[in-house]
């Protein structure tokens, strides 16, 4: 039978990166507070303990989770920066453009932008946490509208959506048949909105 540890670490790692809250870790172990504080202690002590184990337990905002620790940092840095153009269909990049300028958006709209079909380049996209459905809209059967996520800005470096380049500025400088890359031009859309409030 496995440990109370070893049930608490496979619930989080189930959880993934949203973790589990203290009040349904105590009902899924059946532990008070007081057992789950001890028991999450004993297994954040082994896991820092072991110098093999590229995991750490936290807690944050009454919240446990797994997250790579410290040491793994520059593996996880060099996959993350791998390039996600190289990886993504020319179909899922034009969507998450589609999502990035439209949002909140739902996958009918994106189609008729589109022209086809885009559900299984939109799983992708949120497969990889590049987009989520984030509520429903008020119309005839209450489709998901389409988001990007934190992952998205922190994946193409901006603080936030105002950092997107307008899409304006492609339309000016752009030549005729000439390919633009809408996440190039990071920072644009902060300066122009500073001089258009001078």
């Amino acid at each position: 039978m496995a440990s109370k540890e070893a049930n608490l670490e496979a619930l989080l790692y189930a959880a993934g990166d949203n973790g589990l809250d203290e009040q349904n870790l105590v009902e899924l172990l059946e532990l008070d507070g007081e057992e789950l504080s001890q028991v999450a202690e004993k297994l954040k002590k082994d896991l820092a303990s072991n110098t093999d184990s590229g995991i750490q337990l936290i807690h944050v905002s009454h919240t446990y989770k797994l997250t790579t620790s410290p040491q793994t940092a520059k593996i996880i840095e060099k996959y993350f920066q791998k390039d996600l153009t190289k990886n993504l269909s020319q179909s899922a990049l034009e969507i998450l453009a589609i999502v990035a300028y439209r949002q909140p958006i739902t996958r009918v709209e994106i189609d008729d932008i589109r022209g086809v079909n885009s559900s299984g380049a939109l799983q992708t996209l949120i497969w990889r946490g590049l987009i989520e459905a984030n509520g429903k809209k008020d119309a005839p059967g209450h489709p998901k509208l389409y988001v990007t996520t934190d992952y998205f800005l922190q994946y193409f470096n901006y603080q936030s959506l105002a950092d997107l380049p307008l899409i304006e500025d492609f339309e000016d400088n752009a030549k005729d048949d000439e390919e633009v890359d809408l996440f190039d031009a990071k920072g644009k859309a902060d300066l122009n909105m500073q001089k258009e409030g001078q």
